[in-house]
């Protein structure tokens, strides 16, 4: 079922500009001029409301989405949400004001989203989860989710520690560094990690708490970790960043990361990378960050009325040492 056209550009230039497009879509890493001129030629406006720039991995994301939406001829209107859902909030009003095509976000946590994004629905205009999930029971508020499949990353995560720890004869104590309070992947990450371990009485978390997927953060909540606890075996960061804030108070407290605590993150960013690479952390799962030529492609979808998954996950691994090194001269993020 079509929408209602949210701008004045006729069906006709429309439905050109999208055979262009069709051309062009397998080249999004390349220069485009599809869609060139003004709203009125017919060009797909996005509207895009960012997290921040909490980490490197965020940093990644949003380069990422910038460059795909130039390749793709797409007018992308980008706001900044500095981890703040009452900014993302008036972002996505300022959006439908502006009557863009599309909008697509990645929201700042999970819950709080039902009012403005039935405003979306009702003012005809599609919208996009990227990167993390909302908890709304109207599945018909949004299009699609397309990201990662964070419980399966603390899974991987907790499977590898339990292979680890298979010979362990005594408890195993465990810090957790959680992402952002009510965000998406601190919730599932911190879930999965828990069922996995739960394999193994041995494996016991004896502190958790948020760093807000900062280094800042990750130094800050580590530093108290030690002070409060005699003995810490291992580290479960929820992003790279926060381990690489862990590894400075890890290293300040006289200890030697990658031996005397085990860390294990998720995201396989650069530094994340090397710090994996060097013997400082000891084992990555993967959350790529690179989601912007799916997310175009998809926009140019919703907005011509076809049909899409309700769920499309990115395509993951995890990294110890040795494979740290062979992926780091490759690495583009």
């Amino acid at each position: 079922m079509g929408k209602m056209r949210v701008h004045s550009a006729p069906w006709r230039a429309a439905t050109v500009l999208a055979s262009v497009l069709l051309v062009g879509s397998m080249a999004a890493c390349g220069n485009s001029d599809t869609g060139g001129g003004s709203k009125d030629d017919g060009k797909l406006t996005m509207g895009f409301s960012q997290v921040g720039a909490e980490s490197g991995w965020r940093t990644a994301n949003t380069t990422s989405i910038k460059d795909a939406a130039t390749a793709a001829g797409i007018e992308l209107k980008f706001d900044d949400a500095q981890q703040k859902q009452e900014n993302q909030i008036k972002a996505i009003r300022n959006y439908i004001q502006q009557k863009v095509d599309v909008i697509a976000f990645s929201p700042v946590v999970e819950s709080g989203w039902d009012t403005v994004l039935k405003e979306a629905k009702d003012a005809g205009i599609p919208v996009i989860l990227t990167d993390r999930s909302v908890d709304s029971a109207d599945k018909t508020l949004y299009k699609t989710f397309l990201g990662s499949d964070f419980v399966k990353e603390g899974k991987l995560a907790g499977e590898w520690l339990v292979e680890q720890k298979k010979t362990a004869s005594g408890p195993v104590n465990i810090v957790e560094l959680q992402g952002t309070t009510g965000a998406a992947p601190a919730n599932d990450r911190k879930k999965g990690f828990a069922e996995a371990i739960g394999a193994n009485p041995n494996l016991k978390i004896i502190a958790s708490q948020t760093g807000d997927f900062t280094r800042a953060g990750g130094k800050q909540v580590m530093e108290q970790f030690l002070k409060a606890n005699k003995q810490i075996d291992v580290l479960f960061a929820h992003n790279d960043d926060m381990g690489l804030g862990a590894l400075e108070a890890i290293t300040a407290a006289g200890k030697v990361p990658g031996k005397d605590i085990t860390i294990i993150t998720v995201d396989a960013v650069k530094d994340g990378m090397q710090a994996l690479a060097d013997g400082k952390f000891n084992f990555i799962a993967e959350c790529s960050p690179l989601l912007g030529p799916q997310l175009m492609d998809l926009a140019k979808k919703v907005d011509a009325g076809e049909e899409v998954p309700a769920r499309i996950e990115t395509e993951e691994t995890t990294f110890t040492t040795e494979q740290a090194k062979e992926a780091l001269p490759n690495r583009k993020y």
